[in-house]
C-alpha cells in the first residue's frame, strides 16, 4: 500500500481523479511503488500489460523501435500522469517500451485488481476511458505539430508548455537531456541545436539545462505564425 502523500500524487491524474474515495483506496491498497534509476526499464514492448503506471515523481518515456534500430519517441510522462491504460483495457500486450529519462518513482496498479475493480463498479471504467482518449488525442495533437509546425515552433511549443506565466520573464529547467527533447519533438539533436541558436532572436537563451526566456508573449507568437503566410502573399 502506498502512503498518503504519494497517494494524493497519484489522485491528479485522470485515472484516478474521477473515481469514489473508497475505490482509490482499495486500488492504493494493491499497488506496489517502485523506484527506478534513469536508463532502467520499466517495461518492453511485447511485455503483457499487467499492471497500469502512475508517475510519482521524474520522467519516463516511451519509445519504439524501429526494424533498422532507430528509436523513436512516442510520448513522455511525469508527476501525476499515467501510462498503460489502452493496453490494460485490452488485457493486452505493450505496444511500446517505457524507460526512466531520469530518477523516477511510479506507482504500480495490477491490471487484476482495476479489472476486479471495474466488474464490481462498472462506473469506475469511466475513468479508464477518459485516460484512454486523453491519450489518444495527445497523439493526435503530436501528429498535427509534426505535420503542421516547424521544428522551430515544436521547440517554441515546448518551452511555452513549461512555463508557469503567460507573460513577461521565465525560466525553465529543461526536464530530461536534449537527446530526448530532440526525440520527442521529431527532430535530430543537431537539428535541435541549431533551434535553440535561432531561437536567441526571439529571447531565449539556453543554459544548460535551463531556458530563459525574455518575452512569454513573443514566443507565444512565434509559435502561433503561419508558416504558409509567405506562400499566401505570393498567390
Amino acid at each position: 500500500m502506498i502512503d498518503s502523500n504519494l497517494k494524493e500524487i497519484a489522485r491528479q491524474s485522470l485515472l484516478l481523479r474521477n473515481m469514489p474515495e473508497d475505490a482509490i483506496d482499495r486500488l492504493a491498497r494493491e499497488s506496489t511503488t517502485r523506484n527506478f534509476r534513469r536508463g532502467e526499464t520499466v517495461f518492453m514492448q511485447g511485455e503483457a500489460a499487467q499492471a497500469i503506471h502512475v508517475v510519482l515523481s521524474g520522467w519516463i518515456k516511451l519509445y519504439r523501435v524501429s526494424p533498422n534500430g532507430a528509436e523513436a519517441v512516442v510520448n513522455v510522462f511525469t508527476r501525476g500522469q499515467s501510462f498503460g491504460e489502452a493496453a490494460a483495457l485490452q488485457n493486452d500486450s505493450y505496444p511500446v517500451s517505457a524507460e526512466a529519462a531520469t530518477e523516477s518513482r511510479l506507482m504500480q496498479i495490477p491490471t487484476r485488481a482495476l479489472f476486479a475493480l471495474v466488474r464490481e463498479n462498472p462506473e469506475t471504467a469511466m475513468s479508464m476511458l477518459a485516460s484512454t482518449f486523453h491519450h489518444l488525442h495527445s497523439l493526435i495533437s503530436q501528429v498535427e505539430q509534426l505535420k503542421a509546425h516547424s521544428g522551430e515552433q515544436r521547440v517554441a511549443e515546448f518551452l511555452l508548455a513549461l512555463c508557469p506565466v503567460d507573460e513577461g520573464t521565465c525560466t525553465v529547467t529543461l526536464p530530461y537531456d536534449k537527446v530526448l527533447i530532440a526525440g520527442r519533438l521529431g527532430l535530430k539533436p543537431e537539428s535541435l541545436s541549431r533551434i535553440f541558436s535561432r531561437l536567441r532572436n526571439h529571447g531565449v537563451t539556453i543554459r544548460k539545462n535551463h531556458a530563459l526566456i525574455a518575452d512569454v508573449r513573443a514566443l507565444r507568437a512565434r509559435a502561433n505564425e503561419d508558416e504558409s503566410e509567405p506562400w499566401n502573399v505570393a498567390l
